[in-house]
């Protein structure tokens, strides 16, 4: 066996991770929430299951569940938006992933703030980082067998203290985006530091 060859001091710090939970050793990317709307009915929903996949046009992929309202108002819209949530917003980004909105007006019950989006009937909420509007792009066979959508990004925004000139500069811990682990545990961003490469 290859761990033969690893030194027990090595061996000691490192442990096997239940398969069933090896997605986190890679999911701490910031968490989204997903606002969806379609026939006067509107959602929100956290979601930590979401990523860039192309620059130009600029695509996403995200996971959202066949049992969700989120994903019937997505199937019927063809778009949905992807909010970044501030550390200040980490108590309702959980609240909304606990709750489903079958059983109620998420916005109104936790006095969500939206704003009206610039390509999509979805609405944004109020108070984030930043701001994706998506358009679905057609796989069935993705979203049927893994819940697997990929969308074209179609506007985004920004507030300008928190990311501007491309970059991210998060002026305040409360400002900071917010990474889903488990069982109501996250972790904010740490503070940006520059590496350049010797010469």
């Amino acid at each position: 066996m290859l761990t033969s060859s690893i030194p027990e001091t090595i061996m000691q710090n490192i442990q096997a991770v239940e398969l069933a939970k090896a997605y986190r050793l890679l999911n701490h990317g910031p968490t989204t929430i997903v606002t969806s709307a379609h026939g006067g009915v509107s959602n929100v929903m956290a979601a930590a299951w979401a990523m860039p996949l192309d620059f130009d046009p600029p695509k996403v992929l995200l996971v959202i569940d066949k049992s969700t309202l989120t994903r019937e108002l997505v199937e019927a819209s063809g778009e949905f938006a992807l909010n970044v949530p501030t550390r200040a917003q980490a108590e309702q980004t959980l609240a909304v992933g606990s709750s489903s909105g079958r059983d109620g007006n998420k916005f109104a019950a936790l006095d969500i703030a939206t704003f009206p989006a610039q390509k999509i009937g979805a609405p944004l909420m109020s108070g984030c980082l930043a701001w994706l509007e998506c358009k679905v792009i057609p796989e069935p066979h993705n979203q049927q067998r893994y819940d697997l959508f990929i969308a074209e990004v179609v506007a985004a925004r920004a507030d300008v203290a928190a990311f501007s000139e491309g970059r991210w500069h998060f002026p305040s811990a409360d400002q900071h985006s917010v990474h889903y682990l488990s069982g109501g545990a996250f972790f904010a961003t740490g503070d940006a530091f520059n590496v350049k490469l010797k010469p």
